[in-house]
């Protein structure tokens, strides 16, 4: 699986990066517009991802959005499951899951999820990139717009251009926004009096011309340069991944069209480019195995597979295969390492459900309050004040009751006994009131949910000494 520079002991690709010329100057990519049965499947894959994508916050189950991971009242919503700051265990193990299983999924697909699974290529590649070929044309009409003097024609392709991949990235900033805040919050933002919502709209235009930026001028840079899962894929593939790979004893050595018949030797590449233009990060796949900027997205493999077949040669020069199959004809096998990932990801994933499905329906949190000692009231009497959190985890309200087991006390809410409300951290304050002369240093509280037993607390109680 190596190219003709590998087996000369040189590897002078690695060295440079095809995105940077010799003077350091970026070299902007003109990929070419792929074309072929793999594309059209990631094309018809893509409107359901960005469907799920751009709907999730909007999208109700049992009163909450599909997703919301609402950083600032540190509420997250998985799939209308509701996590709240006490269950971040539970969340941060269905992340850690989660990036399991990219690895597990990346130990033997290689980097599939950049291709066809990540936002940053769906939306590159299935929006923009699209509305570019649609209003500028193909790669070579491309590179013949960009050195016109920006007037006439280009100027206006240009400006509709920009004007198209700013109110993509308005809607796309406007979604990310609601993944914080909730799709209901995002429409009242937008509908209601902009004086009122000052953040809301500053986080608005930041989160625009970040996706502005990104898509129209950092584009490629951000999955070669900035994404940490590229840097981290080196460790994770072996000779045993599947990934797209250039067949090179089948394909070396390279000879074009008109220089075959003089050469006994020729293998099947026809030198015609075709995967190198279509590349969305520059690359040429023929140098070898691994070129950590491939993210796997396969136009090269359509591209090459419509030449040989206007050669008359078998399709698959390129391919998804791994470096064992190419080089030793070996079928793909289950690895220790594998067999490791899946036990660590199904033992995680079996653990993280076990806990959302026994977690409680309700979280009471309950502190005396700071700076408080005693109260004497009337009948020698004395009375603690407490802070009470109820957190209501379910989708339906609940009716409260506390009850103190000491001999002799009573509870008095500040207002009414509370109506814990469906999703809702409820506050409450309340006196715990018992006779001087028998007043305990201990009390036990003990919480009713319609009228069920929920909690039992033991809690501190100060009284003046006798």
């Amino acid at each position: 699986m190596q190219s003709p520079k590998e087996t000369e002991g040189h590897e002078e690709f690695r060295n440079k990066v095809s995105t940077i010329g010799e003077k350091g100057k970026r070299i902007w990519l003109y990929p070419r517009k792929p074309k072929g049965k793999l594309y059209r499947l990631r094309s018809f894959l893509s409107w359901f991802q960005l469907a799920f994508l751009l709907l999730a916050p909007f999208i109700k189950i049992n009163g909450q959005p599909l997703i919301m991971l609402n950083i600032i009242e540190r509420k997250f919503v998985i799939f209308g499951k509701v996590f709240w700051t006490q269950d971040f265990f539970i969340f941060a193990l269905l992340l850690i899951s989660f990036f399991i299983g990219i690895i597990l999924f990346t130990a033997v697909f290689g980097r599939i999820w950049c291709g066809w699974l990540c936002p940053q290529t769906v939306f590159m590649e299935m929006l923009f990139r699209k509305a570019e070929y649609l209003i500028e044309g193909d790669w070579i009409h491309q590179k013949r717009l960009a050195k016109l003097p920006l007037k006439g024609q280009k100027l206006f392709k240009k400006i509709l251009k920009y004007s198209i991949f700013f109110a993509l990235s308005w809607i796309i900033g406007n979604v990310f926004l609601a993944y914080i805040i909730g799709g209901d919050a995002l429409i009242e933002l937008i509908t209601d009096d902009p004086s009122k919502h000052i953040a809301g709209l500053t986080a608005m235009v930041f989160f625009t011309l970040a996706f502005f930026w990104l898509y129209s001028y950092f584009r490629e840079q951000f999955c070669t340069f900035l994404c940490p899962y590229a840097r981290l894929q080196s460790v994770m593939l072996d000779n045993n991944s599947i990934v797209v790979a250039y067949d090179a004893k089948r394909g070396e050595n390279r000879a074009k069209a008109k220089d075959r018949k003089n050469m006994k030797d020729a293998g099947d590449c026809v030198d015609c480019g075709i995967c190198q233009q279509v590349c969305p990060t520059g690359i040429d796949i023929r140098n070898g195995f691994p070129q950590l900027e491939c993210i796997n997205c396969t136009a090269c493999i359509d591209g090459c597979n419509q030449v040989m077949k206007r050669q008359g040669k078998e399709p698959g020069l390129i391919r998804y295969a791994s470096r064992n199959s190419l080089d030793n004809n070996e079928k793909f096998k289950v690895t220790p390492r594998i067999m490791i990932y899946s036990g660590i990801l199904v033992a995680l994933t079996t653990f993280c459900m076990a806990l959302i499905f026994m977690r409680p329906d309700i979280h009471i949190k309950i502190l005396r309050a700071p700076g408080q000692t005693f109260q004497l009231r009337e009948n020698n009497r004395v009375s603690n004040l407490y802070n009470g959190n109820f957190i209501n985890k379910t989708i339906n309200p609940m009716k409260l009751e506390v009850k103190c087991s000491n001999e002799g006390a009573s509870i008095l809410f500040i207002g009414q006994n509370p109506e814990l409300q469906p999703q809702v951290d409820t506050k409450t304050t309340f006196f715990v009131e018992l006779p001087k002369e028998s007043a305990p240093s201990k009390i036990d509280l003990k919480f009713y949910i319609n009228n069920e037993l929920v909690d039992e607390k033991s809690l501190s109680f100060i009284a003046p000494s006798n």
